[in-house]
């Protein structure tokens, strides 16, 4: 009987497990993602997010820890020098399992398993800054500020008609000066340069 057992055996002894999931281990943190079942997605999960955690700190131990897991050089320096930088600030959750449909050969059902930091699609790079908007009219506060914005657009609108009415009026004034002003005028003209 099996009861209580945890994990998924799929059908295999323990070595012959033991030694597929460290291979899809190294290939998923080679490749960042890969196509397999579900059940062997879901296993992969629980064999690989430890290793991911413990990449987060650059340590001899760690290192060896996370090679008796993965039996290769070139997964764990990956897995350390670019892995690793990426997922720092995430608090765990380093996997997707998207499923994409049923196998032709036996109607398995198929899955993609990614690590969530190296895909572009959903990650596009730049974090969208949220802003909470609320159904209600909002605080006086805001209406209050609201109001002088509308008044500083009346003003340009009134600053913009009257360059046209100075003209006139400067035309206006022009006709109206008597020679003798003019004369005046002239002189301090004459002095200022």
């Amino acid at each position: 009987m099996r009861h209580g057992k945890k994990h998924n055996h799929l059908g295999r002894k323990t070595a012959h497990r033991h030694a597929m999931l460290s291979n899809m281990a190294c290939s998923l943190i080679e490749h960042k993602r890969i196509s397999t079942t579900i059940a062997k997605a879901k296993a992969l999960r629980v064999y690989v997010e430890p290793i991911l955690t413990k990449s987060k700190d650059d340590s001899t131990h760690n290192r060896r820890t996370a090679f008796s897991y993965l039996k290769s050089k070139e997964a764990v320096t990956e897995l350390f020098r670019t892995i690793a930088p990426k997922i720092a600030d995430r608090p765990g959750g380093y996997t997707r399992i998207i499923r994409t449909g049923y196998r032709l050969g036996d109607n398995a059902e198929m899955c993609l398993i990614e690590l969530v930091d190296f895909n572009e699609v959903y990650t596009s790079g730049e974090k969208k800054t949220t802003t909470r908007r609320s159904r209600r009219g909002g605080s006086t506060a805001k209406k209050a500020d609201a109001a002088p914005a509308a008044d500083v657009v009346e003003e340009a609108v009134v600053v913009e008609e009257t360059p046209a009415t100075e003209e006139v009026k400067a035309e206006s004034a022009a006709a109206d000066e008597t020679p003798a002003e003019e004369a005046s005028n002239e002189t301090e003209e004459k002095t200022e340069e």
